[in-house]
């Protein structure tokens, strides 16, 4: 198991993965290409604290996309516990998005 100042970094992949398959329905990007995680903690003892925001305070599919990331969580058999919180600090804008996918999308 590797350990880093607390968290495991083997459930954290894990989370990554699963997060991975959570898509904004409007942009058809998932929520770590998007960069609309902004903390992600996964503790030894198996929590997860999940800090994210949405692409905008008005978006439609809010409910939606809230439950699909603690559902993505929980389908990871190591988490115990999940905290997620939903954050509007620091606000999202295009410059949140990661260079990356800005260019596979053709963006830049």
């Amino acid at each position: 198991m590797a350990v880093v100042n607390g968290e495991d970094l083997q459930i954290k992949g894990k989370v990554i993965e699963a997060l991975r398959n959570v898509y904004d329905p409007e942009i058809s990007i998932n929520v770590m290409d998007l960069g609309l995680i902004y903390t992600l903690i996964c503790r030894v003892d198996g929590s997860v604290l999940c800090e994210h925001t949405l692409t905008s305070m008005m978006c439609p599919f809010a409910d939606q996309i809230c439950q699909d990331i603690s559902d993505a969580i929980k389908s990871v058999p190591e988490v115990k516990k999940v905290e997620r919180k939903l954050v509007w600090d620091p606000p999202f804008g295009p410059d949140m998005i990661p260079e990356d996918t800005k260019f596979a999308m053709g963006w830049m």
